[in-house]
């Protein structure tokens, strides 16, 4: 509980005092939002700074920095390459080719892969399944989360959500002696627990500037990163370290785990289906906008109840998924 204090306190100081000068800066570079074309009622965003996500990125990198443990660097290798690749999504690409919507898929994902692949062997998920596990988990989660980043407050208040929910997984964790029979480290080695409470911090100043209407909002450049660490989180629950001891897959997890990620799952499942049917067939698979958060604003619904109505359902599945761990 020491290590959650001095992390969680280095994590809202330095996410504080970087706030404010990060939004400086990004003003100064013109750091703007680039909105679609077809998100009619987003228009107003049009021009509002990017890339805030870097004042959680700091504030997270701070909590890390106090409480330092070798465990940390398959996630620091997340953060730091991810957040590169959000960066030339964001600015690098869009500034040295004006008009261009950022980096193309393909190296995209490349790089994505690149950083995945090297954040497991730096964990300790060698085994190929597990890295193959691994390497979708964070492509998964990194997009998910960077789908969210629509509506003012509405990735950030999500990430605040899931990082108390992963807290209670692995603050629970000690409860269950099942776990040390999976070659499981969570119970002797709650280091996961502080890193989600640290990043939970970190999302508090964001806010405040991402608190309606959105001064900043955060961009591929803490969006990709921090969904990439809450894909470390899961696969810290469902991938035992010590393969030897039991199997490659720790099952007891896998239910709750989805259980909670269920709104990721609605935000990214819908894209890449309705961008294929747009091609192949020339038409909508769906009647409505995507990501999902999207249709509620075709159903009339205004951004701070859409907003709202995702949190607390998020909150929900945070609760119901304990629940299945718990009972």
């Amino acid at each position: 509980m020491r290590d959650v204090a001095i992390a969680m306190l280095a994590s809202l100081v330095g996410a504080s005092v970087a706030a404010p000068l990060v939004f400086k800066l990004l003003v100064k570079l013109k750091s703007a939002q680039n909105v679609s074309a077809h998100l009619e009622g987003h228009q107003h965003k049009q021009g509002t700074p990017t890339m805030g996500g870097i004042i959680v990125l700091i504030g997270l990198l701070c909590g890390m920095a106090v409480t330092w443990r070798p465990e940390y660097l398959g996630a620091v290798v997340l953060v730091l390459g991810f957040a590169a690749v959000g960066f030339a999504d964001d600015y690098l690409v869009p500034k040295m080719k004006p008009g261009s919507r950022g980096l193309s898929w393909m190296p995209k994902l490349g790089l994505e892969i690149g950083a995945a692949v090297g954040a497991a062997f730096l964990t300790g998920w060698t085994n190929p399944v597990q890295m193959l596990l691994f390497v979708f988990l964070v492509l998964f989660l990194s997009n998910a989360y960077n789908f969210s980043d629509g509506l003012d407050t509405l990735s950030g208040g999500l990430g605040v959500i899931l990082c108390l929910g992963f807290a209670g997984f692995y603050l629970s964790g000690s409860d269950f002696a099942w776990l040390n029979d999976a070659g499981h480290h969570a119970p002797n080695a709650p280091y996961e627990a502080v890193l989600a409470l640290t990043l939970g911090v970190a999302f508090l100043p964001f806010l405040f500037y991402n608190a309606p209407p959105a001064k900043v909002f955060m961009g591929d450049v803490g969006a990709l990163p921090i969904g990439a660490v809450f894909a470390w989180l899961v696969a810290g629950l469902l991938l035992p370290l010590d393969v030897e001891q039991g199997s490659l897959l720790s099952t007891h997890f896998i239910g709750p785990a989805v259980v909670m990620l269920l709104l990721m799952f609605a935000e990214i499942v819908p894209v890449p289906i309705q961008i294929f049917w747009v091609k192949v067939f020339k038409k909508r698979a769906f009647n409505f906008k995507t990501p999902i958060h999207h249709a509620f604003e075709d159903l009339g619904w205004p951004h701070t109840r859409i907003a709202w109505a995702f949190h607390v359902v998020q909150a929900g599945l945070v609760v119901l998924a304990l629940a299945l761990v718990w009972l």
